[in-house]
C-alpha cells in the first residue's frame, strides 16, 4: 500500500468533520464470547492500568484473556469519535476493570492530518496512550480549527517539503508540538517520532487491515469477537452488543 500522501491537502483540510459514511446493512449478530472465565488480576490491580501495543499496531487496555474483545477504529480528526470517547470512554472502562473486556484501539487514517496525531499519541509508548487519546480528542476543536484555517499560500509551502519532514511540518501547524510537549514529549522524541517512515507505514497497513479485512466504511467503527458491530456509533448501541458478548 502507498504511503500517506500530502496531496489534496487542501481538500483534506476543509473536511475535517466528515468521518466517513457507514453503510446501512442490517446489525450483525453478536459473537459468542470467548469461553472460560477472564484471567484474576492481582490484588489491588486495576486492568485499565494494563495496556500493551498490538502487533497490528494498536493499543489494548485490559487483560488480555477477556471473554469480550471490544477493537474500536477511530480517526483522530474525526469529530463523531471525539463525541463517543467523551460519552463512553469510563463506561468502556468500567467494564475493562473488571477483567470482562477488554479495549483496542486502532488509528484509523482518514486523511493526511491524521498521521501527525497518531503518531504522537503512540510516541511515549502504550502507558499513557489511552489518557492521551482521550485528551487529544477533547481537546480536538483548537487543534482541527488551526488545520482548517491554513492559508492557500501555508498549505502550498506544506505541499513543497521534502516528504520526510510534512508530516512534522502539519504538527507545528496544528500546535501538537505544544500540545504534546506539555504532556512529557521532548521535542527531539517528538521529531523521531514524526518521521519514522516505518510508524507511518505501519499506519497505512493498519487502515488496510480495518478496510480489507474488518469491513471498516467510516470512523468510529466497532469489532465485538472479531464481528463487525453494524450501525453502531454511540454508547447506547454498543453496550447491549458488549452484553450479549458476554461483558
Amino acid at each position: 500500500m502507498k504511503t500517506v500522501k500530502m496531496i489534496a491537502i487542501a481538500a483534506l483540510a476543509l473536511s475535517l468533520a466528515a468521518c466517513g459514511k457507514k453503510d446501512d446493512a442490517s446489525t450483525a449478530p453478536a459473537a459468542t464470547a470467548a469461553a472460560g472465565a477472564p484471567t484474576i488480576p492481582a490484588d489491588g490491580q486495576n486492568w485499565t492500568d494494563t495496556v500493551s501495543a498490538t502487533p497490528e499496531g494498536g493499543f489494548r487496555m485490559g487483560n488480555p484473556d477477556a471473554a469480550v474483545k471490544l477493537v474500536e477504529y477511530a480517526s483522530f480528526t474525526c469529530p463523531h469519535c471525539a463525541a463517543f470517547e467523551a460519552e463512553a470512554s469510563d463506561k468502556i472502562q468500567a467494564y475493562v476493570q473488571k477483567g470482562t473486556v477488554s479495549w483496542e484501539f486502532r488509528p484509523f487514517l482518514l486523511n493526511a492530518m491524521d498521521v501527525a496525531p497518531s503518531l504522537l499519541a503512540g510516541c511515549q509508548g502504550a502507558g499513557p496512550f489511552f489518557k492521551l487519546a482521550e485528551q487529544l480528542y477533547a481537546d480536538q476543536p483548537n487543534w482541527a480549527a488551526k488545520y482548517q484555517s491554513l492559508s492557500q499560500a501555508e498549505i502550498q509551502r506544506l505541499q513543497a517539503l521534502p516528504e520526510a519532514q510534512q508530516f512534522s511540518a502539519l504538527a507545528k501547524a496544528g500546535g501538537l508540538d505544544q500540545f504534546f510537549g506539555a504532556r512529557g514529549l521532548p521535542a527531539a522524541k517528538a521529531e523521531a517520532c514524526l518521521t519514522d517512515k516505518a510508524a507511518t507505514d505501519k499506519l497505512v497497513a493498519l487502515r488496510g487491515i480495518g478496510t480489507d479485512r474488518d469491513g471498516v466504511t467510516g470512523t468510529p467503527t466497532f469489532i465485538v469477537n472479531g464481528t463487525n458491530a453494524k450501525d453502531t456509533y454511540d454508547w447506547a448501541s454498543l453496550e447491549p452488543k458488549l452484553k450479549a458478548a458476554g461483558a
